[in-house]
């Protein structure tokens, strides 16, 4: 005789349906970093209402109206730096998290090296030269206002945000442990560096108890493959995360239809008519990807070029700024694509990547070369491997 009995109800209920994407958490990095986040942040560049001239600005309810619109689809991951905006990018954050009340639930990062005071009420601009580049002052005065500005106590990810030649490995590793130490900042990174260099300073920490970096930002995309020659094999090396920034190709990616309909309506965007103009490689790549995006069933030939970048490797964190929040949501189609290996391939035929030496010869790490391989037959043990949809959990471990 049998009877069903019921199971019990779980004393951990699964969580609510994601809103999207950006709720599907990811692990930042494999070695150093061990939060979980969306995988696409929302770049804070255009955040702010200084630049309006320049690369474009939103006043703080546009901005306030893009940010709650990210966070309401699960986000909270957002990228900014100390001078994006005059420092007001830093501002418009700061002030929607704190009037929000949601800061412990953001993953905040910000930048230092650029100066942290973009304009001198004196006009002398001589006398700004302590509160720039990556030296301990410069960095001492940089998250002391960017902490006042994002009203926060601490920041989640701070990057030296580009190397300058004359601060010292030593100097800077020392003055960001600090700052952990101090609990001013959680995390390290960096960005638009050369790569020996943050080897460097990475081997440096780990041999003198340092806190290393764990996410290196830079340009990456369709058109823009440098990233992929040494930072890319880089990073797997170090176990960090990658933020590539111009993912979008600085807005060159359209299809001929809509640049057709901008251009009758002379809706050319910041920069005007003679910035608004492709080159043929890249009107050729935005043909590409259209012809991607209808082969995976998607909407736009962005989500595509996201979705690029997402699947070559593994712990990729694509920045996505802009000023329409219609743009931003549409972007998400990313995180629901999947994209085959003959697709990537397709891609990269359009406008060819030359990895140069010795990678032509000896190769980045992933599969074997011809160097090797005469010598006999080898089987490559898999590395981290890129999640795509429905594959959340498909990582293989070394």
């Amino acid at each position: 005789m049998s009877s069903s009995i019921d199971p019990p109800p779980s004393v951990f209920p699964p969580p609510p349906p994601p809103a999207s994407g950006l709720a599907r958490y990811r692990l930042l990095s494999p070695r150093a970093a061990g939060a979980r986040v969306s995988p696409i942040q929302l770049g804070g560049m255009s955040i702010g209402d200084k630049w309006g001239a320049v690369l474009g600005a939103m006043n703080k309810e546009d901005s306030w109206r893009m940010l709650d619109a990210y966070y309401e689809k699960g986000g909270n991951f957002i990228d900014t730096a100390n001078f994006y905006q005059e420092g007001s990018s830093e501002e418009f954050i700061g002030e929607w998290a704190e009037k929000r009340g949601i800061r412990d639930r953001l993953f905040i990062a910000t930048k230092y090296t650029n100066n942290a005071f973009p304009n001198s009420p004196d006009g002398n601009r001589a006398h700004r030269i302590l509160s720039a580049g990556n030296n301990a002052k410069s960095m001492h005065i940089s998250i002391r206002e960017s902490l006042k500005r994002l009203r926060t106590d601490y920041i989640d990810l701070f990057y030296v945000h580009w190397w300058d030649f004359d601060a010292s490995v030593e100097e800077v590793m020392h003055a960001l442990h600090a700052l952990v130490l101090q609990g001013k900042v959680i995390y390290l990174g960096i960005s638009d560096t050369p790569a020996w260099v943050v080897s460097m300073a990475n081997q440096y920490a780990r041999d003198h108890a340092l806190t290393p970096f764990s996410v290196y930002q830079g340009q990456w995309n369709v058109l823009e493959r440098s990233f992929e020659r040494d930072i890319i094999p880089m990073a797997r090396n170090q176990g960090m995360a990658l933020a590539p920034w111009d993912v979008l190709c600085g807005g060159k990616i359209r299809t001929d239809a809509e640049e057709a309909r901008r251009e009758a309506s002379a809706e050319y965007g910041r920069g005007g008519a003679a910035f608004y103009k492709r080159t043929p490689a890249q009107r050729a790549m935005s043909q590409a990807l259209e012809k991607v995006a209808s082969q995976v069933g998607a909407k736009s030939i962005t989500s595509v070029a996201i979705a690029y970048v997402m699947q070559k490797t593994s712990f990729v964190f694509p920045i996505i700024g802009g000023r329409k929040v219609e743009h931003m949501l549409q972007n998400l189609e990313a995180l629901e694509i999947s994209l085959s290996e003959e697709q990537i391939r397709y891609i990269e035929s359009v406008v060819p990547f030359e990895a140069g030496f010795p990678n032509n010869i000896v190769g980045d790490g992933t599969a074997y070369k011809d160097i090797s391989l005469v010598n006999g037959n080898i089987d490559k043990q898999v590395a981290y491997e890129p999640i795509r949809p429905n594959t959340a959990s498909s990582r293989k471990t070394q």
